[in-house]
């Protein structure tokens, strides 16, 4: 396999970008953070996405002339609306201004919608590392992981990543998607005509399959079971509903050429997460978070609790007793 280095890449990258219909400014921004993954191991992030992005381009499925703005804003907090563009450019704006604003307000919260595939997520945060800042990062995407319980995938794989400077030294940084992998390693095990592990992905049909392309057309196996897919659900909620972008299950996935653009982010909080909590319910299995603990708070509140005997002798015992 043959090497090639950075700065060409990243000028190779770029071009193939423009010549697809990216403004310049746009394929420079993307070309840079796709090679940076490449350079750090991460391949499935990294140009290997570069023929699905120019077909993006090309289908209009992106904006390549879009420009990033702050469309609302308010002391520490404001929104970036992508404008279907690239998430590059809108990422670099919204921690730009976050680093900012952090001087003033102490904690920023930035918000990016209206956008498309954003790369290796802890790319992002480099910045903030450097300016001595501790930053987190929350993403959603296409879906690809179901509700708990569920038949049909809701959910992205929406990584989480994280950074925390450090004194004399390279920061931390954290890095995972909520599925059990990258969702772009069945992309490259696809390619390369390979199987892939059991537990990564299933079928259409929610059935464990080790065929990548199948797992494609399929779902994610949450990281962690249960505990995984809620903290899909809680990625997907930030996402969403703070900032009004589409939620993985209305996006068309970005492992085809043809599809939709995520909408502009114009609901509120409340109408989208009942649009989200319609669709979970859609399956039988499903059963909301904290439902069960409300239902048995509601039948407690009528007919008591059930406390062991000597738990409860110790209570009372111990209630008896006179003050200190």
């Amino acid at each position: 396999m043959p090497s090639i280095d950075l700065e060409t890449l990243t000028t190779l990258a770029a071009r193939a970008l423009q010549g697809a219909g990216a403004a310049s400014a746009a394929a420079v921004s993307t070309a840079r953070a796709l090679v940076a993954a490449d350079a750090q191991g991460l391949a499935s992030h990294g140009v290997s996405r570069i023929p699905q992005y120019a077909a993006h381009l090309r289908l209009q499925r992106v904006d390549g002339n879009a420009q990033a703005e702050i469309t609302h804003s308010r002391g520490g907090a404001f929104v970036v609306d992508a404008h279907s563009g690239f998430a590059f450019p809108a990422l670099e704006l919204a921690v730009k201004t976050a680093i900012e604003r952090v001087a003033t307000q102490g904690v920023v919260f930035a918000g990016v919608t209206n956008s498309h595939h954003f790369g290796a997520a802890a790319y992002h945060l480099a910045p903030l590392a450097q300016a001595g800042l501790v930053g987190f990062l929350f993403g959603n995407s296409p879906a690809a992981i179901p509700a708990w319980g569920g038949k049909h995938a809701l959910f992205g794989t929406n990584p989480i990543a994280a950074v925390f400077p450090r004194k004399d030294a390279e920061p931390l940084v954290i890095d995972l998607s909520l599925s059990e992998v990258a969702r772009g390693k069945l992309m490259v095990a696809a390619r390369e005509r390979r199987e892939i592990p059991p537990g990564w992905a299933l079928d259409k049909d929610g059935n464990p399959t080790t065929d990548p392309k199948a797992g494609l057309a399929g779902m994610m196996c949450p990281a962690g079971g249960l505990k995984g897919a809620m903290l899909a659900l809680v990625v997907e909620l930030l996402c969403v509903a703070l900032t009004g972008a589409a939620f993985g299950f209305e996006a068309d996935s970005f492992f085809v050429d043809e599809g939709n653009r995520p909408r502009i982010g114009q609901a509120v909080y409340f109408e989208r997460i009942e649009t989200l909590l319609t669709a979970m319910l859609q399956d039988e299995g499903v059963r909301l978070p904290g439902a069960r603990r409300q239902t048995l708070e509601q039948k407690a509140q009528g007919q008591g609790v059930e406390i062991p005997d000597a738990l409860l002798a110790q209570i009372r015992e111990l209630a008896e007793r006179p003050a200190a």
